[in-house]
């Protein structure tokens, strides 16, 4: 009994210590999250109390903000255009010494417009008869501009009145609708740009292969590097097959002058002969014996109109034909040629405009001959740029020197901010006697050239992007001519020579036979 009483009490210790010890484990665990709280609460006021004294401090230490600059835009730049015949410029604002002039239509930049005030005096007469001298502030308005002219840029003083803003005040009436936006000119990795002295050849030239074989090697002899090729020439004939024909002319000949062009264009480029194709725009008898209705006529009669040579013209403004030209000219540069050259690219030659009511042009869009000229070849950019081809156009000889489009729509701002060159055909023999002040510009080829061709690299200043100039040269003798003179090696030379004066390295050589020994000799 004595021991179950002690077995007893030992359970009720034991029970009893397990009650204690959980009672202060409970105690012990609820201190400590009173503590934890209580840490946290303090780290937070410090916490707090820190971030205030770092602010404090940051506050005491403020750096004075650094000035940004922000880069000036630079000015925009002022362009005008002279409006007199001939314009004075001067050295200084006072009218006193005069440098230089300039034609009508010059785009000069102007870089600083002054005011300058003259005293004058002047004698008033009073009531009692005698006079006095009163002195007047007169008032003169200058511009300080810069402008290229003669391969040099050049500046000096001109009068506020002798210049206008807008071009149209000084351009003829019917370059009014022309687009001036400039066009910028590219140039290929794949068909890199040289400095062209080449060529021409006819159909028949390049169907025959001892003439090319020839006249590759007195390319080589002579250091011509580019052949001139009739891919669609005068009468509209083809240099070789295309869809182009069958499409718009509804056939294809049976026989072409080249058969294999892959091989041709194979055969000049192993012979590093870059290749041009001409392509005769406007004056087309076969298309025109399609297409009947869109041929120039003559309105008292209704038959078509025709040159001295009989050709027939179509109208520049039949959309189809523009077409088809370019189709024509696609195929060409896919099969290797480098260059589309447009000749023809013009009005039939009207003296000047003067038989423009005798001739229906079939002139559905109202557009003025430039106008006209202007959207073909901006139509054949849009169309052949993307096969990385250039764009050459040629054009009259008398162009440069011409302040209007001649009456053939050629207009020679308006045609270099299209190209990527333009050819004046700056022939001796074709400018009238005493003109430049020579008197038979055929017997003197190297003034000619030079004269046409300063007049061309002056109008090329007037645009932001201008084709490079390539003027075709005489490579005949023109005994048509009154005072002509036989034309070989040096007469070439000569003209060649005047190009080098002026900085162009470039140009091209006609014959209508191909004979080109003359080169030589």
């Amino acid at each position: 009994m004595r021991e179950n009483k002690k077995f007893m009490i030992s359970i009720l210790g034991v029970i009893a210590l397990y009650i204690v010890t959980i009672t202060t484990t409970a105690g012990i665990t609820r201190d400590i999250g009173k503590n934890n709280t209580n840490i946290m609460v303090e780290q937070d006021i410090n916490k707090q109390a820190t971030d205030v004294n770092v602010v404090e401090k940051q506050e005491e230490q403020v750096l004075p903000l650094k000035e940004i600059k922000i880069p000036e835009k630079a000015p925009k730049k002022i362009f005008a255009y002279t409006i007199n015949i001939k314009t004075p410029i001067y050295a200084e604002p006072d009218g006193k010494i005069q440098k230089d002039s300039l034609k009508k239509a010059v785009k000069v930049e102007v870089l600083e417009e002054k005011i300058v005030e003259t005293p004058k005096e002047i004698k008033i007469k009073k009531e009692d008869g005698t006079y006095e001298t009163k002195t007047n502030i007169e008032k003169s308005y200058w511009r300080r501009i810069t402008y290229g002219k003669n391969n040099e840029i050049r500046e000096g003083w001109i009068r506020t009145g002798s210049l206008t803003e807008d071009i149209h005040k000084v351009i003829p009436s019917n370059l009014k609708n022309i687009d001036f936006t400039p066009v910028p000119k590219k140039e290929y990795v794949n068909n890199p740009r040289i400095d062209v002295k080449g060529i021409y050849l006819t159909v028949n030239t390049a169907s025959s292969t001892k003439r090319m074989d020839e006249l590759i090697e007195l390319a080589k002899r002579i250091g011509i590097n580019a052949f001139v090729i009739d891919v669609k020439e005068d009468f509209g004939k083809m240099l070789f097959k295309t869809e182009a024909e069958l499409k718009y002319i509804g056939k294809n000949d049976k026989r072409y002058p080249i058969n294999d062009i892959q091989a041709f264009i194979k055969k000049l480029k192993d012979n590093n002969i870059y290749a041009i194709a001409r392509i005769v725009s406007f004056k087309d008898p076969t298309y025109a014996a399609k297409h009947p209705d869109k041929a120039i006529i003559k309105r008292a009669t209704g038959k078509p109109f025709t040159n001295s040579d009989g050709v027939i013209w179509v109208s520049p403004h039949d959309r189809y034909l523009w077409e088809y030209n370019i189709a024509v000219a696609k195929e060409a540069a896919k099969v290797g040629f480098n260059e589309i050259q447009f000749d023809y690219v013009r009005f039939p030659a009207s003296n000047g405009g003067k038989l423009d009511k005798e001739l229906d042009y079939r002139n559905s869009t109202g557009e003025s001959k430039p106008e006209t000229i202007q959207k073909y070849l901006k139509y054949a950019r849009k169309e052949l740029e993307p096969l990385e081809v250039y764009i050459s156009a040629d054009i009259y000889g008398q162009v440069p020197s011409s302040d209007d489009d001649m009456g053939l729509g050629q207009h020679w701002e308006v045609i270099s901010n299209e190209v990527d060159v333009i050819s004046p055909m700056a022939y001796p023999s074709h400018y009238g006697r005493g003109v430049y002040g020579i008197p038979v510009p055929d017997a003197e080829p190297y003034k000619t050239i030079y004269h046409t061709t300063l007049d061309g690299i002056n109008r090329n200043y007037n645009l932001t992007y201008p084709s490079q100039i390539r003027p075709w040269l005489q490579a005949f003798t023109a005994k048509w001519v009154k005072g002509y003179i036989p034309y070989g090696k040096k007469e070439i030379e000569a003209q060649v020579k005047a190009l080098e004066d002026l900085g162009i390295n470039q140009y091209l050589l006609w014959s209508p036979s191909n004979r080109y020994g003359i080169v030589e000799k």
